[in-house]
């Protein structure tokens, strides 16, 4: 087996919306996978008005508090490429891992673009629901987090709290990468 120059690093978004660029993060966790100590967690200033009722009931934070107490979105794209930086050892590239990653990845891409002028995750992300699906040549509707967690049994659970589904989401993917011949 090669030795892995990857680092895997879980990152669960709450935004306003469902779109980047119209609607904004909210909150930003990671943690990687491998040293799911090793945490980061951001909230944000919006940076659009636009924002969808349902989307903000689900994440429970309040748009004026994060108006106030969050953080700008160029100090926070900024903490979170230093903290890459920081956790990612010489020669580690950083790999994005989320739960729909597509989703994430889109609004962690654009913000880094926007932002810092460069997104230091790549191109690329790896979609646990995705690796999942293939791992055990489901369909896709036996992805759901749910379904995931009854065959994998992590000791955590998703809550809508972007830290507290990184860490999760971080569970899960490490329990498949320890078992993909047992997934078959």
């Amino acid at each position: 087996m090669q030795e892995n120059d990857e680092i895997y690093v879980s990152v669960d978004i709450e935004t306003s919306g469902p779109i980047p660029g119209e609607y904004s993060i909210l909150s930003i966790g990671a943690c990687l996978v491998s040293n799911p100590e090793n945490t980061l967690y951001l909230t944000l200033q919006p940076d659009s008005p636009r924002h969808d009722l349902e989307a903000i009931a689900i994440s429970g934070l309040n748009l004026d508090t994060l108006a106030q107490e969050g953080m700008p979105p160029l100090v926070a794209m900024t903490t979170f490429d230093n903290w890459l930086t920081s956790s990612c050892p010489p020669g580690k590239k950083a790999i994005f891992v989320g739960l729909n990653a597509p989703f994430d990845w889109s609004f962690v891409n654009y913000y880094f673009h926007k932002h810092i002028g460069r997104n230091p995750f790549g191109f690329t992300a790896i979609d646990i629901k995705a690796y999942f699906m293939g791992a055990t040549e489901s369909q896709w509707k036996a992805t759901k987090s749910s379904l995931m967690a009854a065959i994998l049994k992590p000791s955590s659970v998703p809550n809508h709290n972007a830290l507290g589904d990184a860490l999760f989401q971080a569970e899960l993917f490490a329990l498949m990468l320890k078992d993909r011949n047992k997934l078959q």
